[in-house]
């Protein structure tokens, strides 16, 4: 999206740009109850809804719903600023801009997803760009647990609560002539009913694993940790992370076998 040119049918590289005197003036003259002020002032923070919209850099499916939704808080900021708070006026809007797109996506996900969670997955996302800065590379989950001062398997599960779902009917390679999508890379040996079983006797043998062997299976498949990592994390030797971990999986493989 960062290449995106027009968004909402908005040339954005056409978008005005104004100094702080210039929009002060015209915020007078807004809150003075001047429409075509209004408009002009609307029209000359788009560029602010723009800067917004591209923080959320992994919804560039969504990037022309989050500029409409973006320019809702933006209208609402304005409608609500108070010129005698002597504050700039983006300081004041942004914030209300990110509340509704992150009111949108909520709502618009597939999948409902608590509070907390998404709150999390926020901070986290946020930490991702600080700490993208000041390493000048992607941060891990576990260095962005370190500065949130959360567990890893915590901050994981969130970022994975709040990615896109995908279609088995999106394709991914298209010559032209065929198209070859997701759900014709998935092999399927088993009949309907065999699955489904096979599903059931899953989840009732990871239901019947006790929390510790769930919490090792999770740090060590999930998030992917060595027992050595996971030892040290549950407080247990490595000899009783492994055996508790074999134990868990044989458990598993006892029950869909």
């Amino acid at each position: 999206m960062a290449n995106k040119v027009a968004i909402c049918g908005v040339d954005t590289s056409k978008l005005p740009k104004l100094k702080n005197a210039e929009l002060e003036e015209l915020m007078k003259k807004v809150k003075a109850g001047d429409e075509l002020a209004r408009e002009e002032f609307i029209v000359a923070n788009l560029r602010l809804v723009l800067s917004v919209v591209q923080r959320f850099s992994g919804k560039q499916s969504k990037s022309d719903d989050m500029f409409q939704v973006g320019c809702v808080g933006l209208i609402k900021a304005i409608d609500n600023f108070d010129p005698s708070l002597n504050l700039r006026f983006s300081t004041y809007a942004v914030p209300m801009i990110i509340g509704e797109i992150r009111r949108f996506l909520r709502d618009s996900n597939s999948i409902r997803v608590s509070r907390s969670l998404r709150d999390i997955a926020y901070k986290a996302l946020q930490a991702r760009e600080e700490l993208t800065r000041k390493f000048d590379r992607e941060p891990s989950v576990e260095e962005i647990a370190v500065f949130l001062e959360l567990p890893a398997k915590n901050v994981a599960f969130s970022l994975d609560a709040i990615s896109d779902t995908i279609s088995l009917n999106d394709p991914v390679y298209n010559d032209g002539a065929e198209t070859v999508r997701i759900m014709d890379q998935i092999s399927d040996n088993k009949s309907g009913d065999d699955s489904a079983l096979e599903q059931i006797a899953l989840r009732q043998a990871i239901m019947s694993l006790n929390p510790r062997e769930k919490e090792i299976l999770t740090l060590r498949y999930f998030i992917g940790k060595t027992q050595m990592e996971v030892s040290g994390e549950v407080g247990i030797s490595q000899a009783q992370v492994s055996r508790l971990e074999k134990n868990a999986l044989d458990t598993i493989k006892r029950a869909i076998d």
